[in-house]
């Protein structure tokens, strides 16, 4: 169980550090890639925390984020194209 918090623990400063310093720096592009980056780190961060808890009911909140998300990535990127 500790390897899947050091797990956790990785993603968190590995993976959101990026993400958010892209989230905040940059182009409407790069912003768009941090969006991304810490959106798919985020779901893999809620999966492993359902894989620590044991419970396969937690799995409904990353997998409705995923769909969120991807809808998200829709409509900012439509947004994009009409200010170009």
């Amino acid at each position: 169980m500790m390897s899947w918090l050091v797990a956790v623990l990785v993603l968190l400063v590995g993976g959101l550090g990026p993400a958010l310093w892209l989230g905040c720096r940059g182009g409407p592009v790069a912003r768009l890639v941090g969006l991304e980056l810490g959106s798919s780190i985020t779901v893999l961060i809620l999966l492993l925390l359902a894989q620590i808890a044991g419970q396969s009911q937690f799995l409904i909140v990353p997998l409705t984020l995923v769909l969120l998300s991807f809808a998200g990535t829709l409509v900012f990127t439509r947004l994009l194209a009409s200010r170009s």
